[in-house]
């Protein structure tokens, strides 16, 4: 019996500036906090997360022939992630601004790296084509370039037998390209797991906001689907079949909700392609999660607790 293909995860690789501030900052005032570079970008941080369950996992994005592009290969090598990276000058290696309160709430202003440059005929068809599973973010959607070569990227893979998964991304960026175009580009592609928050699932349902709603909505939507509904402080909802399963928080005690959505999917998936029970995979993605949002950073350097959590996979 033949090993099945990796999952392949297309996006964006960028580089976090974190700034925590410890107290209120006012407007023109000063105040002490953390300010710490960390390796991110929504899709390589999925990539991370599901690397770090187990799945073995590749990763395609575009990147600046400069010192980042050259950590960016460090980061993903360390983490026993496969890169495709198609390296230019033209452009630096991405970057974010992510403000965390001091009450672990988050902000992000995302610069247009390299990431945003990714044209069709760039993409490396052999590690598409091998893959069981490609995810996309909705960061490769909401502008064109690269939005042309995610689509590309799900007919290849999908043609080869590749199931599809895509996160959509943020709300607020849904809402200014709009629902109806953001729907549009998205519709066709035959997802078949979606993972949005409940901002994100309100926001392309019309304003609603009851969990289990949005969730029946999202799969009038994309009736193809299993809905992965992420909740945040509330938990997550599995919508799978016209079935809602509610999985509970694993912790209230928020320090920093960067990449928490990210974490949850890339464990998620790692769980769900290997054991495929939605449930039992969201549970998981849940504890995971959970130990995320109790550090600083998007993918924080495992420890015990993260070790032991993952070996019970």
């Amino acid at each position: 019996m033949s090993t099945p293909g990796p999952m392949c995860v297309v996006g964006d690789f960028a580089w976090d500036v974190l700034i925590r501030t410890n107290s209120e900052l006012l407007r023109g005032g000063d105040t002490f906090g953390e300010v710490m570079l960390t390796p991110g970008g929504s899709a390589a941080n999925v990539a991370v997360w599901a690397s770090r369950a187990g799945q073995a996992t590749e990763f395609i994005g575009k990147i600046g022939r400069d010192r980042f592009g050259q950590l960016a290969l460090e980061d993903l090598a360390k983490e026993k992630v496969t890169a495709h990276f198609v390296e230019t000058e033209a452009h630096l290696t991405g970057s974010v601004a992510v403000f965390v309160d001091h009450t672990g709430e988050r902000s992000m202003v995302s610069g247009h790296g390299a990431d945003f440059y990714l044209l069709p005929s760039e993409l490396p068809k052999a590690p598409l084509m091998a893959a069981r599973h490609l995810h996309l973010t909705a960061w490769s959607f909401f502008v064109d370039p690269p939005r042309a070569a995610a689509r590309a990227a799900a007919l290849l893979a999908q043609r080869s037998g590749a199931t599809l998964s895509f996160d959509p991304g943020s709300f607020q960026m849904i809402g200014e390209m709009g629902v109806g175009h953001f729907l549009a580009v998205t519709q066709d592609l035959g997802i078949d797991i979606l993972l949005p928050n409940k901002e994100e699932g309100s926001m392309l349902t019309g304003g609603l906001t009851e969990p289990i709603e949005i969730a029946a909505a999202l799969a009038e939507l994309y009736p193809k689907a299993l809905v992965m509904l992420k909740l945040d402080a509330a938990g997550a909802l599995v919508y799978e079949a016209g079935a809602a399963t509610h999985i509970p928080a694993g912790t209230n005690n928020l320090v920093d909700a960067t990449g928490a959505g990210d974490s949850f999917a890339g464990s998620f998936l790692a769980h769900y392609l290997e054991h495929h029970d939605a449930v039992a995979a969201a549970r998981f993605a849940t504890t995971i999660s959970a130990w995320v949002i109790e550090r600083l950073g998007a993918r924080p350097e495992p420890d015990a607790r993260l070790r032991s959590i993952l070996r019970r996979t």
